[in-house]
């Protein structure tokens, strides 16, 4: 595979397996680096759902790619202008956006118009280093990156520019949560994530969810009540769809008290239709909004937030086995088999 050459882990389609490709070195890439770009050396990354349901075939995404968006790196060099520095520890948004088009310009840049994505864009000679699964990554202009403390460990960081970040926007989406009456249904990483932001902001939490095992993992991050789909509350404040489950979307619209707000982010694929009150809509003065990506104060809210509470909540239980990158085709088993887990892949070995 050759002495100190980039590699990355191509993804050619369904059914192919990864390659292990061998590219410039550092040295050299960074040399070639145009105004605003960042060269990083990821430390660690984690496999993240849509990554698996990108292998089995269930998201359409252009091939060749690199694959993978959750990941925590340093950066090596820097072109011209760029907001970081050789050394600084970082993690960068899922989205790359132009910045000027008409969504950018209303605060939606995570809708761009030229909206390109991390861990989902073809090989192009433009841009091959666009994934995390790669001893390296290259960051174009548009890439919101924000510096990550020295000692918040590389397993809670590496999550935060997909889960954390996510959650982040949802609840921003929402009132102030102190005091309120929050329901969350779907206790994956989202789920806990969405819990534990919650309680740390002064909501009383109950989560949903019909794994046992995932209830039981969401009493570790705050919730203040663990509870099954057929036992879902009434007169809530806020409902946060995180399942995608559309049974899961018409409890969260039937639990909202007079004045609530419900939060859907958890449908990302087609499904069938949930039905829709309108009179109870206007009478119960209720807020339904949809939340998808999230924009750039969110990445930076959701590392100051691991920061600050990653000792009071066990974020780092939420990942599983370091794999090489050699080793991605065992990872991506590995994390379809345990999928209340992020397996993590040292990029390094």
């Amino acid at each position: 595979m050759g002495g100190d050459g980039v590699r990355y882990a191509r993804w050619d389609g369904v059914g192919r397996p990864f390659r292990i490709v061998t590219t410039d070195r550092p040295a050299d890439l960074a040399t070639d680096l145009a105004a605003g770009e960042v060269l990083v050396e990821i430390e660690l990354a984690t496999i993240c759902g849509s990554d698996l349901h990108t292998v089995a075939g269930h998201r359409p995404t252009p091939t060749p790619t690199v694959l993978g968006h959750e990941q925590v790196g340093r950066v090596v060099a820097t072109g011209a202008g760029a907001s970081v520095c050789p050394g600084d520890r970082v993690v960068w948004s899922v989205t790359v956006a132009c910045g000027d088009c008409a969504r950018c310009t209303r605060g939606l840049e995570q809708k761009c118009l030229r909206l390109r994505k991390f861990g989902h864009e073809p090989i192009t000679a433009g841009w091959t280093l666009s994934g995390g699964f790669a001893t390296h990554a290259v960051l174009p202009p548009g890439t919101t990156i924000v510096s990550v403390p020295e000692d918040l460990p590389d397993v809670v960081a590496a999550p935060a520019s997909c889960a954390t970040a996510t959650v982040a926007a949802v609840l921003d989406a929402a009132p102030a949560l102190a005091g309120r009456r929050v329901l969350i249904t779907g206790a994956g990483l989202l789920g806990v994530t969405a819990t534990a932001m919650a309680a740390a902001a002064g909501a009383e939490v109950t989560v949903c969810d019909p794994d046992p095992a995932r209830r039981l993992q969401a009493g570790r991050f705050g919730a203040s009540a663990l509870v099954t789909p057929d036992e879902l509350p009434t007169g809530v404040d806020v409902a946060v769809e995180l399942s995608g489950s559309t049974a899961a979307v018409a409890g969260c619209l039937a639990a909202l008290d007079v004045g609530g707000h419900a939060v859907l982010a958890g449908t990302v694929s087609p499904g069938p239709a949930v039905a829709l009150d309108p009179e109870r809509l206007v009478r119960g003065l209720l807020t339904v909004t949809g939340v998808h990506n999230y924009r750039p104060l969110h990445l930076a809210r959701a590392v100051a937030f691991l920061a600050g509470h990653h000792h009071r909540f066990p974020f780092a239980d939420l990942v599983g086995e370091r794999f090489g990158l050699t080793d991605i085709e065992h990872a991506v088993t590995a994390a379809g088999r345990t999928p209340a887990l992020r397996q993590a892949i040292d990029t390094r070995r």
